[in-house]
């Protein structure tokens, strides 16, 4: 038998407006640029440029006319009137009259960094092949490979599956065997290594190619060691090769030094297929006579404003004494336009006043460091700093820190450059730990490479200095900087 029985539950739900901040205040200026200008080509209720002056002088031309519920425009009788569809007050005066993304926060030209140039490299390999394909056949097989070989220059997909892809999607019959001798023909173009389907099988490739202009000694001996003796060369058992092939340390440096020189990345480029990115600043500190001056970086922002000829057309609803059922759609299509409109407004206002808000904080907490741009000056900060002093959530600074950079007179960063977490010297003195990892740069920088110091004698560096942190610590710290561990950095 079906039982009933009822229940209550608390949620917590976010309103559309709250959503459209959120969306906003994670862009960077770039993104956010984008987005303002399709809202004004989705939205015909949002205008950008100044407000006509006739509009600003007279804010109540349009709040004395209210919509009742059959989409009657009459004369405003109360300003509480519970049964009104909506106020035209709603969408005018100073509050709603328009929002300013440039003037007041700088008006200096931006920066564009390209961050990486994307060359392509596929179209080049086919124009290699040329006459050397037999024939239609032939073509579609090498472009299926060239299309499936990574951005990086390998090809990582086995032929048997690249088989089937072509059976799949071009309907062509073809086995390993074909594609293996295609294969072979594009692992002889420029550049060399190209198309390999491991490091050992990409560096061996570039080995022949210069084997053919002339097989000395040093590129026997590279080739030995990449084809026979490969894992014990990329875990640098340097000794155990001495042994096994039975050569002089001399003459192993030299055949290892001559390996290091080739191209472990045969492309050259990076990711093909991401666009070119640049790198905007969203904020500018500058000095002013020892003070800090913080602004938003939007000079190409147009300003916003709700539409005065959508009121307008609100307006001229008051004539109709009988509104048809296309008059009552037309003003239930307008109010949800000048809704989006005014939501949209908002959203970009407060977004503005986060920004701004956060920033000064963050430059407030590092202000010696935006004055010297030593990395040293740095203070430990973590999100929580930041949301306690503004009064605002730490998911809301995480947003805000996500993907954007602010201009000083020493470059330009990412906002997570400046949070780190602290460290407390023997001392009592609490140091960021980017200071600990500078100085942890600095001793394997400075190391005897046929020795290379561990995380254990960097451990004992660091007390020695004043920081007291653990030998686990110094590994995360290491890890965190993308250096390798002590045998892996060992060189004859």
């Amino acid at each position: 038998m079906l039982k009933q029985s009822l229940s209550q539950k608390l949620l917590q739900k976010l309103s559309p407006q709250q959503i459209q901040f959120i969306k906003l205040l994670e862009l960077n200026s770039l993104n956010f640029e984008e987005k303002v200008l399709e809202e004004l080509l989705e939205n015909p209720a949002l205008e950008k440029g100044k407000e006509e002056d006739e509009t600003q002088d007279n804010p109540e031309d349009f709040s004395e006319y209210d919509f009742d519920g059959e989409g009657e425009v009459t004369p405003k009788e109360t300003d509480n009137s519970a049964d009104d569809l909506f106020d035209l007050s709603d969408y005018t005066g100073d509050d709603y009259g328009g929002v300013r993304l440039n003037d007041s926060y700088g008006t200096e030209e931006r920066e564009s960094i390209p961050v990486e140039s994307v060359q392509s490299f596929r179209e080049n390999l086919m124009d290699q092949l040329g006459s050397g394909l037999h024939d239609e056949h032939e073509e579609i097989l090498a472009r299926q490979i060239i299309g499936t070989i990574d951005d990086d220059g390998y090809l990582r997909r086995p032929l048997k599956s690249i088989a089937n892809d072509l059976l799949f999607s071009s309907n062509v019959r073809t086995n390993e065997e074909e594609l293996s001798r295609i294969l072979s023909e594009i692992q002889l173009l420029d550049p060399p290594g190209i198309g390999a389907r491991d490091l050992q099988e990409c560096l061996l490739i570039q080995l022949e190619v210069k084997a053919k202009k002339g097989n000395t000694p040093i590129i026997k001996l590279a080739r030995n060691i990449l084809s026979d003796h490969m894992a014990d060369f990329s875990k640098k058992h340097y000794s155990k090769l001495i042994k096994k092939l039975d050569v002089n340390e001399d003459y192993l440096r030299e055949s290892i030094e001559f390996i290091t020189h080739l191209n472990p990345k045969p492309s050259g480029v990076g990711n093909e297929g991401r666009k070119t990115e640049y790198i905007i600043p969203d904020f500018i500190v500058r000095e002013i006579d020892g003070e800090l001056e913080v602004s938003l970086n939007s000079p190409n922002m147009p300003e916003l404003r709700v539409s005065a000829g959508y009121l307008e057309t609100l307006k001229g609803f008051e004539q109709a004494k009988k509104p048809d059922k296309s008059a009552k759609e037309a003003v239930q299509f307008i109010k949800q336009k000048l809704d989006s409109a005014k939501w949209f407004v908002d959203s970009v206002r407060q977004r503005q006043r986060t920004l701004i808000l956060t920033m000064d904080s963050i430059v407030k907490f590092q202000k010696e460091y935006f004055l010297t741009g030593e990395e040293t000056s740095l203070r430990p900060m973590i999100l929580k700093n930041i949301a306690d002093d503004v009064k605002l959530d730490i998911s809301t600074i995480s947003r805000v820190a996500s993907s954007k950079y602010v201009e000083t007179g020493f470059g330009i960063f990412s906002l997570k450059h400046f949070f780190s977490e602290g460290i407390t010297t023997k001392t009592g003195v609490e140091v960021s730990n980017k200071e600990v990892k500078k100085i942890l740069k600095e001793a394997i920088d400075a190391e005897d490479k046929s020795a290379p110091l561990t995380d254990g004698k960097l451990m004992e560096i660091l007390k020695i200095k004043g920081y007291d942190i653990a030998r686990r610590t110094v590994a995360k710290y290491r890890e965190q900087m993308n250096i390798p561990v002590a045998r892996l950095r060992k060189e004859l």
